[in-house]
């Protein structure tokens, strides 16, 4: 399916100058992307990217700087829906395993092969539930693993009067 909208990322100020950085997820893996894979996670809503960033403790939000995107990509699957899991033959177990437990303990999170099977056939990106604490059914986010400034999986973070930083310099 092709995906027209906005979205919305929470970020650590000390990033905000590389808004649509794969760098942090690529690093550590995360629930749709393994070790060493670029992945770029949208929330399709602000509460949702608020809830991300929080893990649903809000009264104990680090400070953060939050930043619309406009998104016009292709190749995305809607895994929110029973006939697109089907499709693709993905299992909600797979979707919501305890992905942090098991590279806590040294095991590779079954949500990975996910990927796995998925970006063989071409798949830029999946939409899926979110399951950030404190998320109900209409929180979704937008996972995308190709991704850049042109069509057709463009992302662009939306800053008009240009208020990003442009490096960490720009702190000071």
């Amino acid at each position: 399916m092709r995906f027209v909208g906005t979205c919305f990322r929470a970020h650590d100020p000390r990033w905000a100058f590389k808004p649509i950085s794969d760098e942090g997820a690529a690093i550590r893996g995360a629930r749709f992307n393994p070790q060493g894979v670029p992945a770029l996670y949208l929330g399709l809503s602000i509460m949702t990217a608020i809830k991300e960033i929080s893990q649903g403790f809000a009264h104990r939000l680090d400070p953060t700087v939050l930043c619309s995107y406009d998104v016009d990509c292709e190749d995305v699957v809607d895994l929110t829906t029973e006939q697109g899991r089907g499709d693709v033959s993905v299992s909600m177990d797979e979707m919501r395993c305890a992905w942090a437990s098991a590279l806590a303990g040294g095991k590779r999170p079954i949500s990975w092969s996910i990927y796995d099977r998925l970006v063989t056939q071409g798949v830029a990106g999946i939409l899926v539930p979110s399951y950030a604490s404190g998320a109900d059914e209409e929180d979704r986010n937008l996972v995308l693993w190709n991704w850049g400034p042109t069509l057709p999986h463009q992302v662009e973070v939306f800053d008009p009067s240009g208020r990003l930083p442009r490096d960490q310099l720009s702190w000071s």
